[in-house]
């Protein structure tokens, strides 16, 4: 648990972690288009069935794990990795790359911490899966905490759209 103090109204929060359960989905799935909206995506669909789809069935088969800060009953942070294997190479001799999402801390509750340590527990998830990888796309928001962690900018990554 983590306890901080809200400067802008005073009061104690109690920040406490737990793993994503399909009980918390709908909310986890708002806060991820959320997070897509204010990185500047166009919606072009409704993403939520999609999203609930994907979910329901990677959290079903162990391939997505997602690591949520709540304040009492309030979801204020949320994370995520999906796993996925391919021909080992020189340096991810496993093959096995955790692919890091939905990394996502509320306004209110940004610059204390929370993001490090849910970013702390789903880097300990990857290791326990096997994976010698870890990747994401950074917004520009995140790419301090991700640079300060560790992560090092990969200037060979390309993407077509099919």
């Amino acid at each position: 648990m983590t306890i901080s103090i809200d400067e802008t109204e005073g009061k104690i929060m109690a920040v406490q972690y737990k793993k994503l359960t399909e009980n918390e989905l709908d909310t986890f799935i708002e806060m991820r288009i959320r997070q897509l909206r204010e990185e500047g995506a166009k919606e072009e669909i409704d993403l939520t069935p999609y999203l609930r789809d994907y979910y329901h069935r990677h959290m079903e088969d162990g391939t997505f794990v997602s690591w949520l800060a709540a304040d009492g009953d309030k979801i204020v942070g949320t994370s995520g990795i999906s796993f996925v294997e391919k021909p080992p190479y020189f340096s991810c001799p496993s093959g096995k790359i955790a692919l890091l999402s939905s990394m996502f801390t509320d306004k209110a509750y940004r610059r204390q911490g929370i993001a490090r340590e849910l970013l702390s527990r789903v880097v300990r998830e990857a290791g326990e899966y096997g994976c010698s990888v870890m990747q994401i796309t950074a917004s520009d928001m995140g790419v301090f905490l991700y640079t300060d962690f560790g992560f090092v900018k990969n200037g060979n990554f390309m993407q077509y759209k099919l």
